[in-house]
């Protein structure tokens, strides 16, 4: 019977020391993660508390076999420090909740930088092409016949004998290149948003959840305080 006893009792031991491992290594990456920090830029918010959220079953794992066996065997100074560790499980339980509010605003920020982006970058090709169309309205014979023999030095062909048929081509064609840029712009937009919007459902539930499951360690270590 004390050999069974015994034999429990350096698993339990053995289960804690593995806790303490884990969460000195979760804490190694943690800091890792949050270094250099750039709290107000709310693209590092967002991908910092994905980051967190993905690393947060190590923890989680940590203090679950940290605690394990309750008081059993248990030393003076292990006391103080599993209260301290039971009040770090309320305090974690409290950070992964703000996290839900500053990830929402942060996603929602950082959708809209990135339609800013996409815009901006389709309004200066459009105004490239505009820019084109109005030389080619505006242009002379000559200037047209150059704009034909730079074109096919650049490797399009194009008829530099008819400055007029020139002109029409190319006009013919700057119409569906806008329809087509401002399609393309459409689509990136879409992607990236369906993008960020999966990743950003996926950490704040991994948030909400971590916030419940640390408070239920808290709940459940009122031995340990």
């Amino acid at each position: 019977m004390n050999d069974i006893q015994g034999e429990q009792g350096f698993s339990i031991y053995r289960l804690r020391w593995i806790g303490y491992g884990l969460l000195i290594l979760s804490l190694l990456d943690t800091i890792a993660v949050l270094i250099p920090a750039n709290f107000g830029n709310r693209v590092w918010e967002l991908q910092t508390i994905g980051a967190v959220v993905e690393r947060v079953p190590v923890p989680l794992l940590a203090m679950t076999l940290i605690f394990f066996g309750e008081g059993y065997e248990r030393r003076s100074l292990e006391d103080i420090f599993l209260k301290f560790l039971s009040w770090i499980c309320l305090l974690l339980a409290l950070v992964f909740l703000l996290m839900l509010p500053l990830g929402i605003f942060g996603t929602i920020y950082v959708n809209n930088q990135n339609n800013k982006q996409i815009t901006n970058q389709a309004n200066q090709q459009l105004a490239q092409l505009q820019q084109v169309e109005e030389r080619l309205n505006k242009g002379s014979p000559e200037d047209l016949k150059n704009l034909g023999t730079e074109l096919n030095r650049l490797g399009v062909a194009a008829d530099t004998q008819n400055p007029q048929e020139l002109k029409t081509q190319i006009l013919s064609r700057i119409t569906p290149a806008k329809e087509r840029l401002q399609a393309q712009s459409a689509v990136v937009q879409s992607n990236q948003r369906l993008g960020l919007f999966k990743n950003a459902i996926k950490w704040l539930l991994g948030a909400l959840i971590s916030s419940v499951l640390f408070f239920m360690l808290w709940r459940g270590t009122d031995w340990a305080r």
